[in-house]
């Protein structure tokens, strides 16, 4: 079975243990999905079945949005709630001066991320590092905050929405403007609401072909040949400079790399999505 969709994941589950409840949900074993969620985050995750578990690096994925909540006052090794280590009372802030902060916060952005992170240090993750016990030393990120907007402030908890390029730690995001504000603080709560054009629904099937970040090119060959998986050469396609291109036919669909004149197949006859 192949389906593309989107799954609500809940708190305190890890995506990749998510994935056995769907396993059991559609009676299917091959399962995968994109954009790890923080066992602490809720929301958007995209999941596929079947031949669709091989076009998550073709998707269009962002920008991704985010609403997150962060604790003033409250310390956590993690940036978030697995890991308190201090809670304080601090004072209340300035709101014309917190929503100046996140808008300076908007645009290019370098920073460390959090050290309870699934970015690898000689090939092991570096939150296994922290669990052990032992130091860790992660390199300086780049990101692109698009758009950072206060939702509200109750005391001591400012919700905020964040509108991010792909691989932005929003934990990372919160210390920064707990830090602006010269207080301690730590994230809450955290749930992806879009990635690109996928939300949160009702799990319905998705057809890839209206997800993928490719251009589209036409091919006037014999169909047989494609469908075999033969040689192809450019000029039997609509576009021929070099790039990724999806080719429809009716039956399926392919994706196909053009360079220095020639064609590789990147993907192969994977089933269209008939509905339902």
């Amino acid at each position: 079975m192949n389906r593309l969709f989107v799954v609500d994941k809940p708190i305190f589950v890890s995506s990749n243990r998510y994935m056995n409840v769907i396993k059991r949900k559609y009676g299917t074993k091959k399962v995968g999905f994109s954009g790890t969620l923080d066992p602490f985050a809720t929301g958007c995750l995209i999941v596929a079945t079947g031949q669709y578990t091989k076009l998550f690096q073709y998707l269009d994925k962002t920008p991704k949005t985010y609403r997150a909540t962060l604790w003033l006052g409250a310390e956590s090794a993690s940036l978030d709630l697995e890991n308190i280590l201090n809670i304080r009372d601090v004072p209340k802030v300035d709101e014309t001066k917190l929503r100046r902060i996140l808008t300076s916060l908007e645009g290019e952005l370098e920073y460390l991320p959090p050290k309870y992170s699934a970015k690898k240090i000689d090939g092991e993750r570096a939150y296994r590092r922290m669990r052990n016990g032992e130091e860790v030393t992660l390199n300086y990120v780049r990101s692109k905050i698009y758009e950072l907007r206060l939702l509200h402030y109750r005391h001591p908890f400012v919700t905020f929405e964040a509108t991010v390029s792909e691989g932005t730690y929003i934990r990372s995001l919160g210390a920064m403007i707990a830090e602006a504000l010269e207080l301690s603080g730590t994230l809450s709560a955290l749930r992806r609401l879009r990635e690109g054009k996928f939300r949160i629904g009702n799990e319905e099937s998705l057809d890839p072909l209206n997800y993928l970040a490719l251009p589209k090119n036409r091919y006037f060959g014999d169909l047989q040949w494609l469908e075999l998986g033969k040689k192809l050469h450019p000029r039997f396609f609509e576009k021929q400079e070099n790039g990724l291109y999806v080719v429809e036919t009716e039956e399926f669909f392919s994706i196909l790399e053009f360079k220095e004149g020639e064609i590789k197949y990147r993907l192969n006859r994977i089933e269209k999505y008939r509905g339902g």
